[in-house]
């Protein structure tokens, strides 16, 4: 728990995160699917592949205390978003690697239990990480296109993944725009997760 969320619920307002101008920041809506599809365990080791601001990591790692996240960056100044970020609300279990994967996922220690990946080059890094996975782990992957969405199902098949689901959710907030408020679509993108089963 954290003095800035001191809830134990995920969905921290996307406010409260510190952010930089372009770098991508998983939307609360969007990333409570996420984490649902993820199925955290509280001792889950989370790689979180193309981490971003670090949304998914922190509450990932609020919800799983006895977990170990790792979050994988490739851009220097972002990863030291993320620990600014992990400092904010004050969490420890979770480590920053700055790094382009899929190569630097051969020097994380320890198999994950969990993959999420975000942002990276799908097919080689979906590859890697299902060796890296444990049996019986679980991979999820978003995809904000239909050429990365035919990537990650082409894959997810020929790694013989099992329980695939894919979704694109529409999540739509209300926001005020000059003397209005409209609906806008907030992160229009596929999620598609799997198992890793013996």
């Amino acid at each position: 728990m954290s003095a800035l969320w001191p809830y134990v619920t995920p969905g921290i307002p996307d406010l409260l995160f510190q952010q930089l101008p372009g770098i991508p920041l998983t939307k609360r809506e969007v990333r409570l699917l996420v984490i649902g599809y993820l199925r955290l365990t509280a001792d889950a080791h989370l790689w979180d592949i193309g981490a971003g601001t670090g949304t998914v990591a922190i509450e990932a790692a609020l919800l799983c205390p006895n977990g170990q996240i790792t979050a994988v960056e490739r851009d220097e100044e972002v990863a030291r978003l993320i620990k600014t970020n992990c400092d904010r609300f004050s969490v420890s279990n979770v480590n920053v690697i700055s790094g382009n994967a899929p190569e630097c996922l051969n020097h994380i220690h320890g198999q994950p239990s969990c993959i999420l990946i975000e942002g990276a080059p799908l097919q080689t890094t979906l590859e890697t990480a299902w060796e890296k996975l444990v049996i019986n782990g679980r991979i999820v992957a978003t995809a904000d296109n239909l050429e990365a969405l035919y990537t990650a199902s082409q894959t997810f098949s020929a790694l013989h993944m099992r329980n695939i689901e894919i979704a694109q959710p529409a999540v739509n907030r209300l926001e005020t725009r000059g003397n209005r408020q409209i609906f806008a679509s907030a992160d229009p993108i596929f999620i598609i997760s799997g198992d890793k089963l013996e």
